[in-house]
């Protein structure tokens, strides 16, 4: 489960400035937070449908905001894509 230290801890390494809560880079960060809880969960768990397509969506989702932030700014992709080590 993602507590508050530690979403504070990753939106104070994802953020672009200091107020910065909401920006692509930050949610692309948290989302990939989740999805690795949730990875963890069905690998113990591998039954868990619900939780399955709970996880099917995150990733929906963080796709998205990756399409966007490479649309934008392809030096901001690339930055966030290899913080994070999403693609090989």
């Amino acid at each position: 489960m993602l507590t508050k230290q530690k979403k504070a801890q990753l939106v104070a390494q994802a953020q672009i400035h200091e107020e910065d809560t909401g920006s692509p880079e930050v949610q692309i960060a948290l989302l990939t937070q989740r999805i690795n809880e949730l990875t963890k969960h069905l690998k113990k768990h591998p039954r868990d449908i619900h939780s399955r397509r709970g996880l099917l969506g995150l990733v929906a989702d963080r796709r998205r905001h990756l399409q966007y932030l490479k649309r934008k700014s392809i030096r901001r992709y690339n930055a966030i894509v290899k913080k994070l080590g999403l693609r090989k």
